[in-house]
């Protein structure tokens, strides 16, 4: 892929580039013969489905390189093992163009890994290793990346994904806070009760999350409450920790609410050709870290948002490879939405 064909020459930039942290691993797809669900001791034969996953923080920045190229600076913090599926990882990363003196091949230890099994029905689960080399990522490993922090300063950003400790996590996110980046994060259900009760929303200046994880923080019951009261209860919840913070509640379907400060905004979801959602809310988030480091107003980041996510679906995979300027501007010349101009002269420069 060519980052140069992709990059906004002519656009101011914000912010110049982004310091990140997550997990970095791959997975497979297997789906099961039968829709009975597996027994304990159960033997079931079944085939691999032809789809590459990635994690989170792979993810996210793979759409923030190629959308905002070769003068925008990505830099994954992290931890893979030196092994098959970290050394493809490394290659695939490297051809992007991250900068990746901060991403540690461990030897003796596996690349995050994640097993997903379906069943016909479209139903299942999947398992996920615990001892890979994103657990052992830490405070000590975001410190190594303090230089490129500080070089970005007030240009910078910040990014803290799951599938690495919280630890490092609210590291990176204290050392962004101090160094005056902008400050972005994301939580899982399990973990972001933890998250807000642990000081971590606090140097937040963008939260973006799901609705089930709103859910989980609101306490309220996701299949007997209204979507638009999750989101509402939750904004207040969050912005008792921090008054300033942006956030961004995903609902699949459902379209997205975004809280710029002032008000909430509701953007319906496009109706795609969907292969699979896994990877779309973390498309939608890259999609809004793109607005913002181009200085689009909240609001016309989480169109852009849509627009990456919405065409994130068309793939199998958990990264579509043929994402770029081009392609999301079709997409949004195809839509009967409503994009700003700023959307289209964007994406058509």
């Amino acid at each position: 892929m060519d980052i140069r064909a992709l990059n906004f020459n002519s656009i101011h930039l914000k912010y110049t580039g982004i310091v990140g942290t997550g997990g970095l691993g791959s997975g497979k797809f297997f789906e099961l013969n039968g829709n009975d669900t597996l027994g304990r001791e159960e033997s079931r034969s079944g085939h691999f489905k032809d789809i590459k996953d990635y994690c989170k923080q792979h993810i996210i920045l793979h759409y923030i390189k190629v959308l905002l190229g070769n003068t925008f600076t990505v830099v994954p913090v992290g931890k893979i093992g030196n092994d098959e599926t970290g050394n493809g990882l490394f290659i695939e990363m490297s051809e992007v163009g991250f900068d990746l003196q901060f991403v540690e091949k461990v030897p003796g230890v596996s690349t995050l890994f994640s097993f997903c099994f379906y069943y016909p029905d479209g139903s299942g689960g999947n398992f996920t290793t615990d001892n890979s080399a994103s657990a052992l990522v830490d405070a000590g490993c975001v410190n190594q990346a303090l230089p490129a922090i500080k070089k970005l300063a007030k240009k910078g950003i910040v990014m803290a994904a799951p599938e690495v400790p919280l630890d490092a996590r609210y590291r990176l996110l204290k050392l962004g806070r101090q160094h005056q980046l902008f400050c972005a994060g994301s939580f899982t259900s399990e973990e972001i009760v933890h998250a807000y009760k642990g000081g971590v929303i606090e140097l937040m200046d963008l939260i973006a999350i799901n609705m089930d994880e709103a859910a989980a923080l609101s306490g309220l019951a996701l299949a007997q409450t209204a979507p638009a009261l999750i989101v509402s209860e939750t904004i207040i919840k969050l912005l008792k920790k921090n008054k300033n913070l942006l956030i961004s509640i995903t609902g699949g379907k459902g379209g997205s609410w975004c809280w710029d400060g002032s008000v909430i905004n509701h953007f319906q979801a496009i109706s795609s050709m969907v292969k699979s959602t896994a990877g779309a809310g973390d498309a939608f988030f890259s999609g809004l870290l793109c607005g913002i480091a181009t200085e689009l107003s909240f609001f016309e980041a989480q169109q852009l948002a849509t627009l990456v996510a919405g065409l994130s679906v068309t793939s199998p995979h958990t990264i579509h490879k043929e994402i770029c300027r081009q392609s999301l501007y079709d997409l949004a010349q195809s839509t009967a939405f409503e994009f700003s101009p700023k959307i289209f002269s964007l994406l058509n420069m």
